[in-house]
């Protein structure tokens, strides 16, 4: 299957039925799962043999998914978490504990820098930030002995920054650790991180993969390219026995598949984020028309972003899709079909010209999302960033007019439409 073209995997990748089974994906809505003996059952727990016993740990209809996903990214192994948030989490304490520090791009999603600034911080884990327009050479200059990993966004949630994916996988790498990339807004179908350098991906599935607003969810899919072994004493929960499971070492026993391995049978089976199976079946539908949607995504926003760009009460407007931008060479190096949908702009007098804006859309949704089928908007300075300070909120780029505007599939002329008559009230 991996044979195909992503608009295939898209839709047949995962579930592959064999004679008398379901064509559709099976939501298997148990959360266990019966043995005719005990010694089978024990084998599961010691890791002796494959299969399903609570889900909490694995669940079929998550897996499947979860082997969709990852044939879109070209990994090796994936699992589903219950949201983009948990996934970011489970993919950075993975391979970290406390007195261990970690580099993060200064330009991501607001929930994502108070994870690893603050909430991990309590575990004993240190974060720095680094500008993702920074230089290799200052980038380079925040590693430490105890670095274990370097995170970043391949569009910055919400300020539509490109990431130099070769620029920070050098630097990570040449300082022996792994490049996490949270490839939710650009998807595999505009960017494939693994391409570029990256290590381990996580997505939001919330968002365009699951494409119609109805789940939250997450995953993490491991491109099998890192070495653990190479660096074995940085790593030592992959690399040394877990006591857990008699002393079995995971880079030993399942080898490309011990990150994906270890994050599902130590970290979900003690701290959970287990989607729900039926939530895994509805993120399913949403990905067989993914390679459909994205296209439709970028064209709206390309001409949205040119509306807005030309408007006369519009101080300013990024869009990495814009030949104008900022980001546009990255975007064309990196993602040459598309970006996403996704766009920041301002109007002219400032933060309260905005509010006064966004609530007279009529078309356009005020909402706490983005990346779905409908269009939407969010003032992340008064919504989803509202408890970082305004240093902290210009570091992350968001200022403090910025608009996220999520371009949706609808009417691209019903779209500006509303944009205009709104425009008209300010």
């Amino acid at each position: 299957m991996s044979d195909f073209n992503i608009e295939t995997l898209c839709v047949q990748a995962g579930w592959q039925p064999t004679t008398g089974e379901p064509r559709v994906l099976p939501i298997y809505q148990s959360t266990t799962f019966k043995y005719d003996t005990s010694e089978a059952m024990g084998k599961l727990f010691d890791l002796e043999e494959s299969g399903y016993f609570y889900t909490r740990l694995q669940n079929p209809t998550n897996d499947y998914v979860a082997d969709k996903i990852c044939k879109l990214e070209g990994g090796v192994a994936a699992m589903l978490t219950s949201s983009g948030q948990a996934a970011n989490f489970y993919a950075v304490f993975n391979i970290t504990q406390t007195g261990d520090h970690v580099i993060m791009s200064s330009k991501v999603y607001g929930g994502t820098f108070n994870l690893l600034m603050y909430t991990m911080k309590k575990m004993g884990i240190e974060c720095s930030v680094v500008d993702p327009d920074a230089d290799i050479e200052e980038i380079n200059s925040l590693f430490k002995e105890n670095t274990k990993c370097v995170l970043a966004e391949s569009i910055a949630n919400p300020a539509v920054v490109i990431l130099d994916f070769e620029k920070f996988a050098k630097a990570a790498h040449s300082h022996g650790v792994p490049l996490i990339v949270d490839n939710t807004f650009a998807t595999p179908i505009n960017c494939r991180p693994f391409e570029w350098g990256a290590d381990i991906v996580t997505h939001s599935t919330t968002k365009y993969m699951d494409g119609h607003a109805m789940c939250v969810g997450g995953c993490i899919v491991d491109s099998g390219n890192f070495d653990w072994n190479k660096y074995a004493d940085k790593f030592p929960g992959l690399t040394t026995p877990d006591e857990t499971y008699h002393g079995l070492t995971y880079t030993d026993k399942f080898g490309k598949a011990a990150y994906i391995t270890k994050a599902t049978v130590q970290l979900m089976r003690d701290l959970g984020s287990i989607p729900s199976p039926n939530n895994a079946f509805l993120l399913n539908v949403g990905l067989e028309t993914l390679h459909l949607r994205m296209p439709r995504h970028c064209e709206n926003a390309l001409k949205a972003a040119k509306y807005l760009e030309g408007h006369e009460k519009v101080a300013w407007v990024s869009y990495p899709g814009m030949e104008s931008d900022k980001y546009y060479s990255l975007a064309q190096k990196y993602m040459p079909n598309g970006t996403c949908g996704v766009m920041c702009f301002g109007i002219k007098g400032g933060r309260d010209a905005s509010i006064r804006f966004m609530d007279s859309l009529k078309l356009i949704s005020i909402v706490t999302h983005v990346a779905d089928a409908r269009s939407c908007v969010l003032h992340p300075a008064s919504h989803t960033h509202r408890q970082m300070s305004d240093e902290q909120l210009l570091e992350a780029g968001v200022q403090p007019d910025l608009i996220r505007f999520s371009v949706g599939i609808e009417s691209s002329e019903d779209i500006i439409a509303d944009l205009e008559q709104a425009l008209n009230r300010v």
